[in-house]
């Protein structure tokens, strides 16, 4: 009998730390993450750093890189992670030696990374508006026309944006500079006059990309749609991601697959090798984590609006938590399983 309860006794306390390590599979080691320099990428960096803190590790403040400049130091392992890789956009910014030391291990949203030019719904359906090419004919031309010089006004990237390269290329290869007139002022400026006029019921026609604010503010499908290029003619540097101009499954697209004329990337979570193999849980968390678009352009929407501080977005990631529970749960547990 006596013998009985000392193994009893014995069992649970040789459990004791098992399961203070499942729980906190973390505890001891240091995380040294990074983020991107643009703020729409800042809410899931946000909520995995969260994550990797409630198991248990000591999560450092991220490091705000450049591109090219993160990928060098989580190559040479000076930072361990970030989830603002937009792939295959940044294969061009990686070092000649970086898939030897590092690379993906989750994606936060397939086909996120998406550019392209939107159109108010109701001139879509009024004009029969499918691509950039409709906007030679007259009538087109004249409902979009602000300022009375004859062209269609497209709120476009300001100069040194990449995306004011791509637009130009647009012009050119598809004959528009003499029908749309590119607005390349501040982009949070132009796009405030644009929902100003939308908001009167005047047609609006700009570029945009995902995540982003004005996206959750004109929906596609409802306030407004993803129109086309006319046919997928690449700028050089898109040539080897030119499959990746075409997308299927958009959500208020004019068309299925949607051409969109600028090379969809999927956002990624990018880690060291090494680190990732000392750290299965960390591994595992990534491998499950994933976010819906639309959230992200929710949040995006509240730091445009002026919640951008680091108290704000620590608060987003407590409502975007108590909202989704069960998920996070399950994550959590997904990833102090992994670290048995």
């Amino acid at each position: 009998m006596k013998k009985t309860i000392l193994t009893t006794i014995l069992v649970a306390i040789l459990c004791l730390p098992v399961f203070a390590y499942e729980k906190y599979p973390g505890k001891g080691i240091t995380v040294k993450p990074a983020r991107a320099t643009w703020d729409t990428g800042y809410f899931q960096e946000a909520l995995i750093r969260r994550a990797l803190e409630e198991l248990g590790y000591n999560v450092k403040k991220p490091k705000e890189l450049q591109n090219a400049l993160f990928y060098k130091s989580v190559a040479l392992g000076d930072v361990d992670y970030w989830a603002n890789g937009w792939f295959p956009n940044h294969w061009g910014q990686t070092p000649k030696n970086f898939k030897e030391k590092a690379g993906i291990y989750g994606t936060v949203v397939k086909a996120g990374g998406l550019q392209g030019y939107l159109v108010s719904k109701s001139a879509v359906q009024k004009y029969n508006i499918v691509s950039l090419d409709d906007f030679k004919r007259p009538e087109v031309k004249k409902a979009f026309d602000s300022n009375g010089d004859g062209k269609a006004d497209l709120v476009a990237c300001p100069p040194g944006w990449g995306c004011a390269l791509v637009i130009d290329h647009h012009m050119d290869v598809y004959g528009l500079k003499e029908h749309i007139n590119l607005i390349k002022a501040s982009y949070a400026a132009s796009m405030a006059e644009a929902m100003a006029k939308h908001k009167k019921g005047e047609p609006i026609f700009f570029y945009t990309w995902a995540p982003n604010w004005t996206i959750f503010k004109l929906k596609p499908g409802e306030d407004v749609m993803w129109i086309n290029v006319p046919k997928i003619i690449p700028r050089s540097s898109q040539k080897a991601a030119e499959d990746r101009m075409t997308v299927s499954g958009v959500k208020g697209a004019v068309t299925d697959p949607l051409k969109a004329g600028f090379v969809v990337s999927d956002i990624n979570i990018v880690a060291n090798h090494k680190f990732m193999k000392k750290n299965p849980a960390i591994k595992a968390f990534f491998s499950v984590f994933s976010l819906p678009l639309e959230d992200i352009n929710e949040q995006n929407t509240k730091m445009y609006e002026g919640e951008k501080s680091e108290e704000d977005i620590a608060r987003h990631v407590d409502e975007w938590i108590a909202k989704n529970k069960e998920k996070w749960n399950l994550w959590l547990e997904t990833a102090r399983k992994a670290a048995n």
